[in-house]
């Protein structure tokens, strides 16, 4: 198997190029930060090309919904076509 490395691994100061040095400072105060989590993402992803990911690497579950409520925007269009 290939090595992939650790997070401990020295990184390559070419690799960071753009980063913001606050978000690591974030991520070591506060490992659980979500915040920091997401921009930790953000900032080692390419733009437009690589967005993260809607769900949890590794889970089973759809993304959460966002209340979409089929029956009751159908209910709202009917109501607003008879006005």
């Amino acid at each position: 198997m290939a090595d992939t490395g650790t997070q401990d691994a020295p990184r390559d100061p070419r690799g960071d190029a753009g980063r913001d040095p606050s978000i690591e400072k974030r991520l070591k105060r506060d490992p659980f930060d979500p915040d920091a989590k997401v921009d930790a993402g953000s900032d080692e992803s390419m733009d437009a090309s690589d967005p993260p990911a809607a769900a949890a690497p590794g889970s089973q579950d759809p993304a959460p919904s966002s209340g979409y409520d089929e029956e009751a925007e159908a209910e709202a269009e009917r109501a607003n076509a008879q006005q």
